[in-house]
């Protein structure tokens, strides 16, 4: 068993036993694997473990890797494959767990590295999910490229996205992005902006909201995190009117997801639990 397959199955027991101890079952739990900065290689051992819920952080680090990635799976996958695992894993209980469609064929390479071609994007055997902040000059490119952007903050972002997911010819999944840290480092919508932002976006057909998401501060102790958790899922609950399909949350990382699991997360974004700590260039 490789290094990331261990720590998958270390962490996917953990996850469990987080969630034995808050009285929640495991598979309404999805487990992101944040591959920032990790190389092709590293997505795909984590991928031959049986991940297929991936995260990166900027549209042009994922671009630049799509077609190494997309290469190296040819040399490992097989139709069976091929044929079931395009499932994204989210909470068997959601609403939003419905993931797209298999392409007929999901490795295709046609123009992915090209940056002027965003509309031609690789559809490979997994989801994955843009998870860093969106430039606006960068919408296109990463409706193209991403099967849901879960760090929507604004209703511009929003409008860019919905006419770039029109012209594609489908429906982005979103999260929205709450910013209940005052550090200047963190992005994402004023907790009391979110009802307007909410109703601002009914109009928008091409992109579904399906929860929120949050980054609180780094703390040595991972208690301290759980009222940033906590509040995060205050305010989903409080917008269910507002908007049904506001129903995940994703929060948690890998220092404190079990807290975060304990405060009601329904995914969970891993990267050094997974790979290992991140060499930054």
């Amino acid at each position: 068993m490789t290094p990331i397959a261990c720590n998958l199955e270390r962490i996917r027991n953990q996850i469990a036993d987080a969630c034995g101890s808050a009285r929640r079952d495991p598979d309404h739990i999805a487990l992101m694997a944040v591959s920032k900065t990790q190389p092709p290689e590293a997505i795909c051992e984590a991928w031959t473990a049986g991940q297929r819920l991936f995260g990166e952080n900027r549209v042009q680090e994922w671009q630049a890797k799509l077609p190494q990635v997309a290469l190296l799976l040819r040399q490992t996958i097989t139709p069976t494959d091929l044929a079931g695992s395009h499932s994204e894993q989210t909470p068997s209980s959601s609403s939003s767990a419905a993931s797209a469609p298999v392409a007929p064929n999901p490795l295709r390479t046609t123009g992915v590295a090209s940056p002027d071609a965003p509309e031609s994007a690789t559809r490979m055997p997994f989801r994955i999910h843009l998870i860093g902040p969106l430039q606006n000059n960068k919408t296109s490119r990463g409706a193209a490229i991403f099967d849901a952007v879960d760090t929507l903050d604004s209703l511009k972002t929003a409008d860019r996205l919905s006419a770039a997911a029109q012209a594609l010819g489908k429906t982005l999944p979103v999260l929205i992005e709450v910013k209940l840290s005052p550090e200047a480092t963190k992005h994402g919508l004023a907790p009391e902006d979110l009802p307007g932002l909410l109703a601002a976006l009914r109009p928008l057909r091409q992109i579904e909201i399906r929860g929120l998401m949050t980054v609180p501060p780094l703390f040595e102790d991972p208690e301290t995190a759980r009222p940033y958790f906590r509040r995060l899922r205050q305010l989903r609950d409080e917008n269910l009117a507002l908007c049904p399909t506001l129903t995940e949350l994703s929060m948690g990382m890998s220092h404190d997801f079990a807290v975060a699991i304990a405060e009601g997360a329904t995914m969970v974004r891993l990267g050094t639990a997974i790979f290992g700590r991140r060499s930054y260039p």
